[in-house]
């Protein structure tokens, strides 16, 4: 069975930053389109940020500029830079990776931004 395994969230202030990471040891990433979604209590989940297995990015409009993901295909994990949080940015983040066949989605990591 295919896990990805996400980590990094937590509890930061307004106005800060947190690093996401998304790995597995099941598939290789370079494969895929990768992406963040995130949950807020009483909302859909909603699309973040993707990058493709080609190396292009988007963005929903309400993180550009703000958050960046990356991936780094020697160690099979992708990245969402989070900065300049706020309490509307608090959800829960999840790690997806696709192909036309295939669809797989992580566990989930907290990220609240609250003083």
């Amino acid at each position: 069975q295919v896990q990805l395994v996400e980590s990094g969230g937590g509890l930061v202030q307004p106005g800060g930053s947190l690093r996401l990471s998304c790995a597995s040891s099941r598939i290789s990433f370079s494969m895929y389109n990768m992406g963040w979604y995130r949950q807020a209590p009483g909302k859909q989940r909603e699309l973040v940020a993707v990058i493709i297995s080609g190396g292009s990015t988007n963005y929903a409009d309400s993180v550009k500029g703000r958050f960046t993901i990356s991936r780094d295909n020697a160690k099979n994990t992708v990245y969402l830079q989070m900065n300049s949080l706020t309490p509307e940015d608090t959800a829960v983040y999840y790690c997806n990776a696709r192909t036309f066949r295939n669809d797989y989605w992580g566990q989930g990591t907290q990220v609240t931004v609250s003083s």
